[in-house]
Parts: structure tokens; C-alpha cells; sequence
């Protein structure tokens, strides 16, 4: 594998600022990619985006509420004016909460649902047309509790199941166009989120022990570059070491 077949094409990246998003940016950055930064916090992405010019030069920012159909649409009309094609679109976006299932607020499951199933729903269904013109390649963040719900995050991981399901029936409907899918099913990583779910559960929080973000993003590069006569539909991956 080379970085060759990917230098110059263009990854859209939704949830860039986050810390798996911004190393994902950084390693699609490294092997030559056009990047498009998607989020919420303006003044973040442009901190990214001067992170990753040293190099890639073509980097772009777009300011986008995973919540509001609007801005998608806007971003997608945006999109259309500004770029000649879409080769890789990576979901990083999300919202979290954890509640148990007698007295966790219904808000909580609304925002988490629009974050994380009908957002990403939405995008994939406004680029999809772009990427089955250029064989692309669609990649959802996950979590382990996709596959297995544990208590207290019935909420999060429906939304997780649901993505889940977004992505096996994509998968079935654009291979034959030559689009590949993946799903990354993530255990516990080194993020800001991931330090407030260990303060909630009252444990010490380890991060050296957890799965690092750049790990992630090398294991997304590696499928994105794998040759066209295979697909990797899931990765799993979890920390080596348990701290919880």
C-alpha cells in the first residue's frame, strides 16, 4: 500500500475537530488529500486547518450543525459550487449521554438521534451521488456498545445500532457502483468524552492506557488505501491494557 492512489482526491471529514477527527485529518493530510473540515466551531477548524497546511495546502472549512437539516443543505449547495469531486466522506461527529432508561431525559435521545444517525444519514445521502461518480469510499465512526448495549447508555447505543444499520444497508446498496463502507467499532479512546464517561463512573482516568487517536487514524488510512480488489467492512478495536 501507497499513498499514491489517494494524493490529491478529497476527504470530507463531519466532526473534524474532534480528537479521532483531527488525527484522521492530519493522516489523510500526511498521504497527500484534499481535506474538507466539517463542525460546529468555526475558530477550531481554522486552528485544524492550519495545523494540517504544512502538509496539504488545500484545505477547506465549513461550518455545519449536525442537528439542523438547513445547514446540511447549504453545505451540500456549497460543496456542489466549490468542488469537482468527493472520494472519501468520514463520519466523526457525535453526541453522547449516559442516563438510565427510567429517568434519562427524552431531549437527550433527540440529540443524540439527530447527531448521530439522521445527521450523518443526511450527509451521506446529499454527497452520495458525487462519491458513486468517483468509486469513494464512506467511513462511520462507531462504538463497541453499536454491537452490544450496556446499562445506562441505552440511548447512546441505539443510536450506535441504528448507524450501524445506516452503514450495512449502504454497503449493500453501493458496492455494485464500487463504493466501499466501513465501519469502525471503537472501545474506550483517549478523548475529552472519554474522560468525562470515567468521571461519571467515579474511576481514574488513564488515558495512556486507552486506545490513542492517531491509532484510530492509522487503522482508516490502512483500509482506505487497501486495493480496490478488497474491502475491510469492520474494524474492531479496543485497548491492549484494561484500566476499567
Amino acid at each position: 500500500m501507497t499513498p499514491a492512489p489517494l494524493m490529491g482526491h478529497v476527504a470530507v471529514v463531519a466532526g473534524a475537530t474532534s480528537a479521532i477527527g483531527q488525527a484522521v485529518c492530519t493522516a489523510l493530510a500526511g498521504i497527500g488529500m484534499r481535506l474538507c473540515l466539517l463542525g460546529r466551531d468555526t475558530h477550531a477548524l481554522e486552528v485544524l486547518a492550519k495545523s494540517v497546511r504544512s502538509a496539504t495546502d488545500d484545505v477547506a472549512v465549513y461550518r455545519v450543525d449536525f442537528t439542523a437539516d438547513e445547514t446540511i443543505t447549504a453545505l451540500n449547495d456549497r460543496l456542489a459550487r466549490e468542488l469537482d469531486r468527493v472520494d472519501v466522506l468520514v463520519h466523526s461527529a457525535g453526541a453522547f449521554e449516559m442516563g438510565p432508561h427510567d429517568d434519562a431525559p427524552i431531549a437527550d435521545l433527540d440529540r443524540q438521534y439527530r447527531t448521530n444517525v439522521r445527521g450523518p444519514y443526511l450527509l451521506t445521502q446529499a454527497l452520495l451521488p458525487r462519491l458513486r461518480a468517483c468509486h469513494g469510499q464512506v467511513v462511520f465512526m462507531n462504538s463497541t456498545v453499536g454491537l452490544e448495549a450496556r446499562a445506562g447508555l441505552g440511548q447512546y447505543a441505539s443510536t450506535q445500532h441504528a448507524l450501524r444499520a445506516v452503514a450495512d444497508a449502504l454497503r449493500a446498496e453501493v458496492n455494485a457502483d464500487g463504493v466501499r463502507v466501513l465501519t469502525v467499532y471503537l472501545g474506550r479512546t483517549a478523548t475529552a468524552r472519554q474522560a468525562r464517561i470515567f468521571k461519571l463512573e467515579g474511576r481514574t482516568y488513564a488515558p495512556e492506557l486507552l486506545v490513542q487517536p492517531d491509532d484510530v487514524a492509522q487503522m482508516v488510512t490502512a483500509a482506505l488505501l487497501l486495493p480496490r480488489t478488497a474491502e475491510v467492512t469492520e474494524i474492531r478495536i479496543r485497548p491492549l491494557v484494561k484500566s476499567y
